[in-house]
């Protein structure tokens, strides 16, 4: 017999057929209790799929149900089985058993619904409820009366079903097998010849129950006739079929139904008992008969899912042995006890700001167990999001992106999305799916401001910071690494890059070079910002820097001019001239600004003071008095020009002033006019009386020093004259006075004074030394024979003294 299934399996399996649905759908054929590892089909070549691109992360087999009956070869590109597959336990009754599973192509988003129908074997033998029964017959029973009964089951479908009857020989009955409607073949024993109770009292007979599979399955049972006295009323049910509905969710306890029999026989004849002649397990532990009342309880938890109608043939017989049978069909109503699930089949966790409308981010399946209205599900997306739900395919939603995205208004979503059914009250399920943004270069950096001044004071020192300037991208990473530059354009005077430099980091603008106001007083220039992208993107802002001017220039006199010709520049006011008149006016001019260019006149000296006066702002200088004869003829004055800068700056002009009534009184009196005296002179002339002086002292104190030491020098000799000697140095230059006068005459000593200084400085030649100081050729005072002094000479001039 294994040998016979085997070969049938195998048959079943090269018979494969593989047929493809107007949808797409791919169906295969398979037989049930296949072996776990069997091949169902070749799914890669059948859906074009490459062989060296599958893997789990690439293609996905997703069942529907609780269990995965099917799993993908990743090798060789069959479906091959992963669990036992029995068509009874999975589809019943059923005439179309279909399991069903889904391929998913990660890369592609693709779908592939895929349909596996399984075919029934002869894996089950006929059975009876029970392997004995009694069967009462009275023995007034006439010669062709039929008795029902026990049926036997059997769970294959088909030619692997019930399909005859066989009784065991005997002398008082036959077998009648007749086929109902719904093709159930059930079987009846027909009296053939009367019975006797005095003469046997129990028969003995075996019913066999034939399938018609390959091989042969049986199943027997033994019925005991009882041979019963005289009962001549069978019970007869109220209504040959009951039909009720109810709902899955009723309490155990509930009635369902109550079957009525009667019979009007008296005594032990009439007494009807009840009991279920045909009924499935499942409906067993679903339901309780009462044997006396004929009441139906439900005495297990009804499930709409897993079993909507439940077919139950119940008998009731009397105390002869004659019964009745009838047929209760109980529907089991749905009720919205289930939630939707949703099954999250490929997900894309990230994607790029600029994908296109449409792109898909999501493949779910939603099943409802629920039926009708219950089962109907209806996906939505919560809040006002740029992503929208479609259906591809029944129980199937994709989600997709339905407009453009932009990473800088929103860097991530959580996409809820929710099943609700249409059940009353609705129940629903949500998932919450996340989706990261990634961000492209598509914001430029921008300036925070439309264009930027900055001010400098001239005379800065190089490389102070100027101010900064800033750009914001609003984009991420490399995308918002800002750059900043120097936009020089075509610029035809001195480049930029050797005045004004920018962090290309931060933003800074340092002056690389001191400014002059009084050259340039603004620079104008573009600075870039660039980003990171690729390609990068950039804006340009302009930039004003503005000098400010510093007060670093003194008033420069135009007028009065130092003369160059020849002549005298001198200015001539009449004896008669009255008080306001004009003489001249000295002008000058700063190339300052603002206020450090603001001029101010004041008449610093004048021969007489208070002959004349100076306009503070005109410079204008006229007659304060009239002349008297008193007045010189010459007037000089000088003139103090200051500015208004901080500190202030200024300059002197010197005027000179003649006062004559007429131009022949001029020419005569010029031979008498000279330059006016130097104020000067009369410093440098003390200051050469001084350093003379200091020169004389100085050289009375050498003197009287170098007398000393002779004299001393002398007195050594005294002791020992014999030994003294003087090694470079003629004997007559020491005889005497005139000897001691030679020595000094023979060395010359050269004193440098240097004003607002407290050193001075001796230079002895080294010609004049002879042989006695040829080690030493320039010394500081640092010697007793040398002294310091401190002279204050104004005109800082240096001045020499030759000591001979």
């Amino acid at each position: 017999m294994t040998r016979h299934c085997t070969a049938r399996v195998l048959f079943c399996v090269i018979l494969v057929a593989i047929s493809e649905a107007v949808a797409g759908q791919i169906r295969y054929s398979i037989p049930e209790e296949m072996q776990k590892g069997s091949s169902v089909g070749n799914i890669a070549k059948d859906l074009g799929l490459d062989v060296e691109q599958l893997s789990d992360s690439a293609v996905r087999i997703v069942s529907r149900g609780r269990t995965q009956y099917f799993a993908l070869n990743f090798k060789s590109g069959h479906l091959y089985i992963t669990e036992r597959i029995d068509r009874e336990e999975i589809c019943g009754g059923m005439e179309m058993c279909l399991l069903n599973c889904e391929v998913i192509a990660q890369a592609k988003m693709k779908l592939f619904p895929v349909e596996v129908e399984i075919t029934d074997i002869n894996d089950n033998a006929p059975s009876f409820l029970s392997e004995e029964f009694d069967l009462k017959i009275s023995e007034t029973a006439a010669p062709g009366s039929r008795f029902s009964v026990r049926q036997a089951e059997d769970p294959d479908m088909g030619l692997n079903s019930i399909q005859s009857y066989q009784l065991s020989s005997n002398r008082h009955f036959l077998l009648d097998v007749e086929t109902r409607s719904d093709g159930i073949k059930c079987a009846e024993l027909v009296l053939e010849k009367s019975l006797d109770r005095e003469e046997q009292a129990v028969h003995k007979l075996i019913l066999t129950a034939t399938d018609g599979g390959d091989p042969v399955r049986s199943g027997t049972a033994q019925i005991r006739v009882i041979v019963l006295d005289s009962n001549d009323n069978a019970p007869v049910f109220s209504q040959p079929v009951y039909r009720m509905s109810i709902w899955e969710n009723v309490p155990e306890g509930s009635p369902v139904v109550t079957v009525k029999a009667t019979d009007p026989d008296e005594g032990v004849n009439k007494e009807v008992k009840y009991s279920f002649q045909k009924i499935t397990d499942k409906a067993s532990q679903m339901f309780h008969l009462d044997p006396k009342t004929g009441e139906i309880t439900v005495v297990g938890k009804l499930d709409f899912e897993e079993a909507a109608l439940y077919e139950i043939e119940v008998q009731a017989h009397d105390g002869g042995g004659l019964f009745d049978r009838s047929k209760i069909v109980i529907v089991v109503r749905d009720v919205n006890d289930n939630v939707p699930e949703i099954a999250l089949r490929s997900l894309i966790s990230s994607i790029p700001e600029n994908s296109p409308p449409g792109t898909v981010i999501a493949l779910l399946n939603v099943q409802d167990p629920d039926s009708g209205e219950n089962g109907e599900v209806t996906c939505s997306t919560l809040g006002n999001l740029p992503f929208q739900l479609k259906k591809p395919f029944e129980n199937y939603y994709s989600l997709v992106t339905d407009r453009a995205l932009d990473r800088e208004h929103v860097a991530a979503y959580n996409i809820t999305v929710t099943a609700t059914d249409n059940g009353t009250p609705p129940l629903s399920t949500a998932i919450t799916i996340p989706l990261r943004i990634l961000d492209t270069n598509d914001n430029c950096p921008l300036f925070d401001k439309t264009s930027y001044a900055g001010y400098v004071t001239e005379n800065n020192p190089r490389g102070v910071s100027v101010f900064s300037l800033r750009a914001s991208d609003p984009d991420w990473g490399e995308n918002a690494r800002i750059t900043y530059s120097i936009n020089e354009g075509n610029r035809s005077e001195v480049p930029l890059s050797s005045s004004i430099s920018v962090n290309s980091k931060t933003g800074a603008l340092y002056a690389l070079r001191s400014f002059d106001y009084e050259q340039f007083r603004e620079i104008r220039f573009q600075v870039q910002a660039q980003d990171g992208g690729s390609p990068p993107l950039s804006s340009n802002v302009s930039v004003t820097l503005f000098i400010l001017d510093q007060n670093d220039n003194s008033p420069h006199i135009l007028h009065p001019s130092f003369p160059t010709d020849g002549s005298t520049g001198v200015e001539l006011a009449p004896r008669s001239s009255e008080p306001g008149y004009l003489v001249t006016k000295v002008v000058a001019v700063d190339a300052d600004s603002g206020q450090n260019a603001w001029l101010s006149y004041q008449l610093l000296k004048a021969t007489e003071p208070g002959l004349f006066s100076v306009g503070l702002h005109s410079g204008e200088i006229r007659t304060a008095r009239s002349f008297v004869d008193k007045d010189a003829l010459k007037q000089s004055l000088v003139v103090l020009v200051k500015d208004n800068g901080q500190p202030p700056l200024s300059a002197t002009a010197t005027v000179t002033v003649v006062v004559a009534d007429s131009i022949s009184e001029i020419l005569s009196d010029l031979s008498s006019l000279s330059a006016p005296a130097d104020s000067q002179s009369s410093l440098t002339l003390y200051l050469v009386i001084a350093v003379a002086s200091v020169s004389c002292l100085f050289f009375t104190f050498i003197l009287v020093l170098l007398a000393l030491r002779l004299r001393r020098w002398r007195n050594s000799q005294l002791f020992d004259s014999s030994s003294v000697t003087f090694s470079g140095f003629p004997v007559s230059q020491f005889v005497g006075i005139d000897g001691v006068r030679a020595f000094l005459h023979s060395y010359s000593h050269e004193g440098s004074l240097t004003t607002n200084s407290r050193k001075s400085q001796f230079n002895f030649p080294k010609s004049n030394y002879s042989n006695t100081l040829t080690s030493q050729q320039t010394c500081e005072i640092k010697d007793p024979i040398l002294v310091t002094g401190e002279l204050n000479i104004s005109n800082g001039d240096q001045t020499s003294l030759q000591v001979s």
